[in-house]
């Protein structure tokens, strides 16, 4: 039931989103180039590429930022 629940909330904001666009905000700061973005409508989560487009958020990517993110925690709080 909850299930249900959760997939008809989804599709109500993936349509949602046809019509009126994807509503982003920031949910994490990897660098100050790099950023995660979801969606508060229907949930879609980007990320930043190295040109700075804006590409949807896979398991690959997801371990790049958090190394990215790693490196540059360890370089700017060292010095």
């Amino acid at each position: 039931m909850k299930n249900h629940l959760l997939k008809s909330i989804y599709l109500v904001g993936k349509i949602g989103c046809q019509f009126t666009g994807h509503r982003f905000v920031t949910t994490r700061i990897i660098t100050d180039h790099f950023k995660e973005f979801k969606c508060i409508q229907c949930g879609l989560e980007l990320t930043n590429d190295e040109t700075g487009k804006k590409i949807s958020l896979t398991a690959f990517h997801r371990d790049i930022n958090e190394t990215l993110n790693q490196f540059y925690q360890k370089r700017h709080h060292s010095i």
